[in-house]
């Protein structure tokens, strides 16, 4: 029997009415396996920096686990975000899901004094950045020579004490292979492509993971889907909207497409209601289903 994951998303606003503890507290209450947060330093909106909200979210939940959505690679040397993993698994008791992307927006790369990576180069960033990060949680004295980023007889202690997963937001097919050969969990975004090509991309990924001699069942494959219980809001391309049992079949139609995890970001109503109605009318009969 499949295992569903569900999650949901926490707003970084530092707004008075944000309250990203008490969200995530909620979402523990209400049975989520996860909250997640998405990763854009830059902006004139007020907002937290993603990696603090969250260590504070998850010293102040007990079990929920917290993900990036994603960790855009060019922003923070791929060797300081392995150890801060590291550290941040470790004091939530084995809670992080680390969620990494090729970098999104190049503006904000070029507020702050980035180099603004090439196409070519954030895919094999990405990819060096899994194999530096995976390097430095399991062996002594690493050393990795890549195009982009290096470590010479680099150590971080202690190792991770179990085997944290790397999920990847990625899309073309250079970033799919990448997702196949070396991830252990693939969450595209609805809306960002046409649901009809979801699983044209997600067979990508699988067939990657067959010829990298891996089984595709270790693979993950989420949905970040922007969604809407009730009335108020009509579905369009990204958006699930309707009631319980409306929002459940399309989330199904998903499930049946292969995909065992959703994270879920509540549009058109205050959060907290939304995840209410999801966690009454939409998620058991999405679990009883699966």
């Amino acid at each position: 029997m499949t295992e569903l994951l569900l999650g949901v998303n926490v707003a970084a606003s530092t707004a008075p009415d944000g309250d990203p503890v008490g969200t995530a507290r909620a979402a523990e209450a209400l049975g989520f396996d996860f909250v997640s947060a998405a990763d854009h330093p830059c902006g004139t909106s007020p907002t937290f920096e993603t990696w603090t909200m969250l260590t504070w979210i998850a010293a102040s939940t007990s079990h929920i686990r917290v993900a990036t959505r994603v960790l855009g690679v060019p922003y923070r040397p791929p060797a300081i975000v392995a150890k801060m993993a590291e550290a941040l698994d470790r004091l939530s008791g084995g809670r992080l899901i680390l969620g990494l992307g090729g970098g999104y927006s190049d503006e904000e790369f070029r507020a702050f004094g980035l180099t603004v990576p090439s196409a070519r180069d954030k895919v094999d960033g990405l990819d060096e950045a899994i194999k530096i990060t995976r390097g430095l949680w399991s062996e002594p004295g690493f050393t990795f020579a890549g195009r982009l980023y290096q470590v010479a007889g680099a150590d971080i202690e202690p190792k991770p004490s179990h085997h944290i997963p790397i999920w990847l937001g990625t899309f073309g097919d250079r970033a799919l292979a990448v997702t196949g050969r070396h991830a252990d969990g693939w969450i595209p975004s609805l809306g960002h492509v046409p649901a009809g090509q979801l699983p044209i991309m997600r067979g990508k990924v699988l067939a990657a993971a067959r010829q990298a001699g891996r089984s595709p069942e270790e693979l993950t494959c989420a949905l970040n889907v922007e969604i809407h219980v009730g009335d108020g809001a009509e579905p369009r391309p990204g958006l699930i909207a309707g009631h319980g049992d409306q929002v459940a079949a399309s989330l199904l139609e998903f499930v049946a497409a292969g995909f065992t995890a959703f994270n879920f970001m509540p549009v058109g109503a205050p959060a907290r209601e939304q995840m209410e109605q999801l966690a009454t009318d939409v998620i058991p009969e999405l679990r009883a289903a699966v």
